[in-house]
């Protein structure tokens, strides 16, 4: 069976707690924002120094392994910091349509290399934090519109993006990762 892809509108999470992971994204207060991106890199770090045939081995025909989903937050990091950083410096930009189904596929998530992935994984996940540790002021709440219309802040999309990270190593582990050390 092929992977589902997930057509769901999550931006339910910024307003209530997540009842399959339980993370509550609203909590999170700004200033933690930065440090819970790197406390969650350094889990999938972990995950990615597993066994490289349990990390290519899906859990179910309907669900990704996890270097799939390595590869998914990744890109996330990525995706996010662009998107930051346009909102940073342009006046309510709307962020161009990101089909993470078709990314899998396209960068064949599944054949990668873990340790390539881990490297490009640490570096996305320090520059989305790094560039979170400089907002200052106001800056949090500029805003950014996505293409589907759901509008964020600068904390915001933070919040939104930590839930998709933090809910992946939900996904792998069956358990939620501290947020924070």
């Amino acid at each position: 069976m092929a992977i589902v892809p997930d057509d769901k509108d999550w931006t339910w999470v910024l307003e209530r707690r997540c009842p399959e992971c339980g993370f509550v994204s609203s909590e999170l207060p700004r200033d933690q924002i930065a440090p819970t991106i790197r406390a969650n890199a350094g889990a999938w770090l972990d995950i990615l120094a597993g066994d490289r045939a349990q990390l290519r081995r899906r859990p179910r025909d309907d669900r990704w392994s996890p270097l799939e989903y390595s590869c998914h937050v990744r890109d996330v990091f990525r995706v996010v910091d662009e998107r930051l950083n346009l909102m940073l410096t342009v006046d309510d930009p709307t962020y161009q349509n990101w089909d993470q189904d078709r990314t899998a596929i396209e960068d064949h998530y599944e054949g990668q290399d873990p340790e390539t992935v881990a490297l490009e994984l640490s570096r996305a996940a320090e520059a989305l934090a790094g560039d979170f540790d400089g907002v200052e002021g106001s800056a949090w709440e500029r805003r950014g519109t996505r293409s589907d219309g759901a509008a964020f802040t600068v904390q915001t999309i933070g919040q939104y993006a930590l839930h998709d990270v933090m809910h992946h190593v939900y996904d792998v582990t069956g358990d939620l990762a501290s947020p924070v050390s």
